[in-house]
């Protein structure tokens, strides 16, 4: 198996990333692909950190959904959402196997700077968002699709949207994660069925899910003791490093 190849001290560190990936996304709501992604690319390639992070992150998904409340008011409002996130992550997932090269991540990451300086100026929760929502959630939630697919990173456009709409945080971690369940179970059907990636594979990966299941839990308790306003801050800032890690992981193989 593929897992079975890595060496010990890989094996040690793809660990590590995944506990902290799964403590973020505990605390937040929201990250674990994000965090995990880059931190195990850094050490092996991009195909080793998606391979390593997808069935941890739908583990952490599920997990975050059954603990953080209840989902009838994100689903009542949001419905719609993973099925705009259906079409975008298999287009973006199926661009991604055919034009591996394509700068998607620098795409996502002059959106996210283009809105935090509307936010600076005070524009981030647009009144116009709210007012046609419906006209906004197609575009968001094929736009989270897509950069699942392509990226690996389904969060942005969808923070950006719920932020406009100025949501409670308990229903933004739940509309959020409906999402992400769905592109990540996406994900995983074109990744198997294009990309050769066996059942037994993904299996083997599993104790790196419980490990993103300790992490998570530990996040939790943080995110319990976050009051709105401080959670809305977090977020943003998490967004910041979103964005700049994206360019910089654009920018290096340019300059080194």
């Amino acid at each position: 198996m593929f897992i079975e190849s890595l060496s010990p001290l890989l094996l040690a560190w793809i660990t590590c990333a995944i506990v902290l990936a799964g403590l973020i996304h505990g605390a937040l709501g929201f990250g674990f692909p994000f965090v995990a992604t880059p931190l195990i690319a850094m050490a092996s390639d991009m195909r080793t950190a998606v391979f390593t992070v997808l069935v941890p992150t739908l583990v952490a998904v599920l997990v975050n959904i059954a603990m953080s409340g209840s989902l009838r008011p994100a689903l009542a409002r949001f419905w719609m959402m993973p099925l705009y996130a259906i079409v975008g992550s298999f287009i973006g997932t199926t661009l991604f196997v055919v034009f591996p090269k394509f700068p998607y991540a620098l795409l996502l990451a002059l959106a996210i700077f283009l809105y935090l300086n509307l936010d600076r100026l005070g524009l981030g929760e647009a009144p116009a968002v709210r007012r046609r929502e419906w006209a906004f959630a197609p575009f968001s939630g094929f736009a989270a699709g897509f950069f699942e697919g392509t990226a690996n990173v389904a969060a942005p456009p969808l923070i950006i949207f719920y932020l406009s709409l100025g949501l409670a945080p308990a229903v933004m971690v739940q509309a959020l994660n409906i999402c992400f369940l769905v592109g990540k179970t996406i994900q995983l059907s074109v990744l198997t069925t294009r990309a050769g990636i066996t059942l037994a594979e993904w299996a083997a990966t599993l104790p790196l899910a419980a490990a993103a299941v300790g992490g998570f839990l530990i996040g939790l308790r943080v995110r319990h003791r976050i009051d709105a306003q401080a959670f809305r801050v977090w977020v943003k800032r998490f967004l910041l490093a979103i964005a700049v890690v994206l360019l910089a992981q654009y920018v290096y193989p340019l300059i080194a």
